[in-house]
């Protein structure tokens, strides 16, 4: 696992964390249920206190990113990034819109692509 803060930067080191971790799930290099390293042992391989692993960790489990199984340990959520989740459910509610409306699949795209680009 390659995570590195830069102790010189403005942005506190557990946010630094937070970001990075959300983009290796983002990306899958941590899949679903992978298991985390414990707060002691990242806080002592990245040279950071344990409080502030633990609040980083608190904030991507309040996101639903991972999961605290007790003495099991710490895992990346089986339901993957929330983020997502949420892309999805509004995708399925979308095609189904456009479905009743009768826009074929290639306007319906058209109009997601437009609305992306702003």
């Amino acid at each position: 696992m390659t995570l590195v803060i830069n102790p010189k930067s403005s942005v506190p080191p557990f946010e630094q964390l937070r970001v990075q971790l959300l983009e290796k799930v983002g990306t899958g290099e941590f899949a679903p249920g992978a298991k985390l390293p414990t707060v002691r042992r990242l806080a002592d391989d990245l040279g950071l206190a344990p409080n502030t692993v633990a609040r980083c960790y608190r904030e991507l489990e309040r996101d639903q990113i991972i999961e605290t199984r007790g003495r099991n340990g710490t895992f990346v959520s089986a339901h993957g990034d929330a983020a997502h989740r949420e892309a999805q459910v509004a995708a399925r509610d979308y095609a189904s819109r456009v479905h009743k409306l009768g826009v074929d699949e290639a306007e319906a795209l058209a109009i997601v692509a437009a609305a992306l680009r702003g």
